[in-house]
């Protein structure tokens, strides 16, 4: 069943949106990329420019999209619709998808759940009161060997429990707090706090799976995995492929038969 377009407050035909400067010169690379008479073909990027900037891809985002790429209105509407990177609604500073896919699930994503709902006070589907978080359960996001995660925005959290589930969540929340990055997406709320937030003006590069960093006060959790390894390596070791490569001569049968 095709998702409908219900007017709200916060998404209807009457909020105006218009790319910024930067994201007009990033959407000129982009369609650099297309032939011109397939430019069409640029709907998904310039969708997730639309809503970076604006937080949400809105009514206003995809008719703007379609403006550009000379589409009718209700092919954009299409793709919006279809793929779940795409948020419909407004969604809070920090995004917390968990997964609960086999892999997840049998690592004990119902405990991450539980401790994500616990923490936040809120269930799937739930942005808080702040618009601070929101919670959404999702399917496989291809971190199983790191499993349980989850994705934050951009950035995956791996090998979790949910005592560390929690200290993430209280991190962030602090960050944002001791940073000025207030509710709600960056794009409804400015992003100069969200940088701060996420480190990306700090000029520090954070290395996955490390202790994070620390700035203006706030302590940032690093993504990646939450236990001793730094990527997806064996969490105890090498237990095969660990002796030496055989060097003798070829075992294959010499009697012609083959």
């Amino acid at each position: 069943m095709r998702e409908q377009h219900r007017d709200t407050p916060e998404n209807n035909l009457s909020i105006p949106f218009k790319f910024n400067a930067q994201n007009e010169k990033l959407i000129e690379e982009v369609l650099t990329r297309y032939p011109s008479q397939y430019k069409k073909a640029a709907v998904m990027p310039l969708l997730d420019l639309g809503q970076r900037q604006h937080g949400f891809t809105s009514i206003s985002v995809m008719n703007e999209v379609a403006r550009l790429l000379e589409m009718p209105p209700m092919r954009v509407y299409e793709v919006a619709t279809f793929y779940t990177m795409y948020n419909r609604n407004p969604v809070g500073r920090f995004h917390v998808q968990c997964c609960t896919t086999t892999p997840c699930q049998l690592r004990d994503s119902d405990g991450v759940m539980k401790a994500i709902e616990e923490h936040l006070g809120i269930h799937p589907g739930e942005t808080t009161e702040d618009k601070m978080f929101t919670f959404t359960e999702v399917e496989c996001l291809g971190a199983c060997a790191n499993a349980p995660m989850i994705q934050i925005n951009d950035d995956y959290y791996e090998d979790l429990t949910p005592e560390t589930t929690k200290s993430i969540l209280t991190a962030l929340k602090e960050a944002a707090l001791k940073t000025g990055a207030s509710g709600g997406a960056p794009g409804l709320a400015g992003s100069a706090g969200q940088q701060e937030a996420s480190g990306q003006s700090s000029g520090k590069q954070l290395k996955l799976g490390g202790s994070g960093y620390s700035a203006q006060g706030a302590s940032i959790p690093a993504p990646g995995p939450m236990s001793k390894r730094t990527s997806c390596e064996p969490l105890r070791g090498l237990t095969s492929l660990n002796s030496e490569m055989w060097t003798g001569e070829s075992t294959l049968r010499k009697d012609g038969a083959l």
